[in-house]
């Protein structure tokens, strides 16, 4: 078992919005967390929109795909995070669970997606204080 916090991020589809914070938070916080993303149907790969508007920050998501929720991948992770997108992960105790309200960038512009970039890179910054990690950059 590893000593660093971990954090799942969950949303159906796994391919914008939890795609998207995992990059964050893997970017933010380098190897000090252990990051995850997945969703319960998984789409056929990333949001181009939600890419470039990673990519326009300086962060690659380009290889990323989306991945299927598991109930291994929540019990081997400390905080939960679903994007407010109505899916639920399978409860465990001493878990920490939260719901993002945010935007689906399904079907946006690079300019829509960009306001959602923002405010999930707002939310992960704040998710590393309550972790006690210092962001990185």
């Amino acid at each position: 078992m590893s000593d660093k916090p971990s954090v799942l991020f969950v949303c159906v589809h796994n391919a914008g919005r939890s795609q998207m914070a995992a990059a964050w938070l893997t970017h933010l916080a380098g190897h000090r967390v252990e990051v995850r993303s997945a969703g319960s149907d998984p789409g056929a790969n990333v949001n181009p929109a939600a890419v470039q508007a990673m990519a326009e920050v300086g962060i690659d998501i380009s290889a990323e795909v989306p991945k299927m929720l598991t109930v291994d991948a929540v019990r081997e992770s400390d905080v939960c995070i679903t994007m407010g997108c109505g899916d639920t992960c399978p409860v465990f105790p001493g878990k920490r669970y939260l719901d993002w309200t945010l935007d689906d960038p399904a079907g946006r512009s690079v300019e829509d997606v960009r306001p959602i970039r923002d405010e999930i890179e707002r939310r992960v910054r704040g998710l590393l204080d309550d972790l006690d990690v210092p962001a990185e950059r």
